[in-house]
């Protein structure tokens, strides 16, 4: 079987050079439309015409808590997502030994004493 390689030629590559843009606003057109790219004053960059007054201040201690209980969830549902990951390649180890009919497949554990 050929393989096929894309035919290049010289012309295809070709280094371009850079030119900086002397005017403060390009215009650009494209179809019968002419588009001008937004101007970022320093003014208009501040967010605090966004700011909304708040009734109460943020209360600290709460949003702490939650935080640290999103946190003791977290680390619950991972310490839970590898004890069953591990369970389960246990109970699949198990399984294919016994389906090799092998009968020393599982661990008998003996109380110390």
């Amino acid at each position: 079987m050929k393989t096929q390689r894309p035919k290049s030629s010289d012309d295809e590559h070709r280094v371009l050079q850079f030119r900086p843009r002397t005017s403060s606003s390009p215009t650009v057109h494209r179809g019968s439309g002419t588009v001008q790219p937004l101007r970022a004053a320093p003014e208009s960059l501040d967010l605090s015409r966004y700011e909304q007054p708040r009734p109460e201040p943020d209360d600290f201690r709460h949003r702490m808590l939650a935080n640290v209980a999103a946190l003791a969830f977290t680390i619950a549902l991972t310490a839970i997502g590898i004890w069953l990951a591990v369970s389960i390649a246990d109970l699949r180890r198990t399984q294919d030994c016994v389906l090799m009919g092998r009968r020393d497949c599982v661990k008998i554990t003996t109380p110390h004493i």
